[in-house]
């Protein structure tokens, strides 16, 4: 059964079970491109590589895949297959991606070229959609260089399981407040073994027990001005991997 979606009267799709919105007020596409994308430093990063991966915690709505999908998509230096692999313990309904995608908005006309292929790429999403179950499975998408690994279950039990280098980390789940599994120390820690000297990650929470279990683990971490109504967000690098161990490649 698909994890019920609230919408809220401004529009804002919201979970009951973690107290807290999908997306952020100011739009899910802002918050994409802005807070997870440049975060990352994409598009630039992945340019000219054979194979770019980005680990994501919380698939939510998917769309910071579609948007990242149709930020690749467009981007004439981008990299030769794209494999995004994201984590996520309750799948939604495939309607709910198709309306979150008609719905989220950038307001920002240099992104309308992204914003305007969303709800394509999210019915191809709603299609695979339909044969989501728990467990780790891969869709592939424009014509094969588009992979999305989806792992459905426990966090720490999937990202066990999974097997992935990561050049960038989108953490996206609920935040610290509400979702503190996804934040704790033993999850950091299974990120940061997928991660390699150079990888980026990036969030919009700023909260500092994030911030210090990041740091402890390798990553040169900053706090920049966030997107409102938030006032800051984190970006960080890996630097060094000696606290965490082998990481794991594929």
């Amino acid at each position: 059964m698909s994890e019920e979606v609230h919408w809220l009267d401004d529009g804002s799709p919201y979970s009951a079970r973690f107290n807290d919105r999908y997306r952020s007020r100011t739009g899910g596409v802002a918050q994409a491109v802005t807070v997870f994308l440049a975060g990352c430093g994409l598009p630039q990063l992945w340019a000219g590589k054979d194979q770019f991966t980005i680990l994501e915690t919380g698939f939510g709505l998917g769309l910071n895949f579609l948007t990242t999908w149709a930020a690749w998509e467009v981007d004439q230096q981008r990299c030769e297959r794209l494999h995004y692999v994201s984590v996520e313990a309750y799948p939604v309904a495939a309607a709910d991606i198709i309306c979150n995608a008609q719905m989220a908005n950038f307001a920002n006309e240099g992104a309308s070229h992204i914003e305007a292929r969303l709800p394509v790429l999210a019915q191809n999403l709603a299609q695979a959609w339909e044969h989501v179950s728990p467990g780790i499975q891969s869709y592939f998408f424009a014509n094969g260089r588009v992979q999305l690994t989806l792992a459905v279950g426990d966090v720490q039990d999937m990202l066990g399981a999974t097997s992935c280098a990561a050049d960038a980390v989108y953490l996206d789940g609920f935040s610290p407040a509400v979702n503190p599994q996804m934040w704790s120390p033993a999850t950091l820690l299974s990120v940061a073994r997928h991660c390699k000297p150079g990888t980026r990650l990036a969030t919009y929470t700023v909260a500092k027990r994030v911030r210090l279990e990041l740091a402890g683990l390798g990553f040169f971490v900053e706090k920049l001005k966030g997107l409102p109504p938030k006032r800051d967000r984190l970006e960080a690098v890996l630097v060094s991997n000696q606290a965490i161990g082998e990481t794991q490649t594929g």
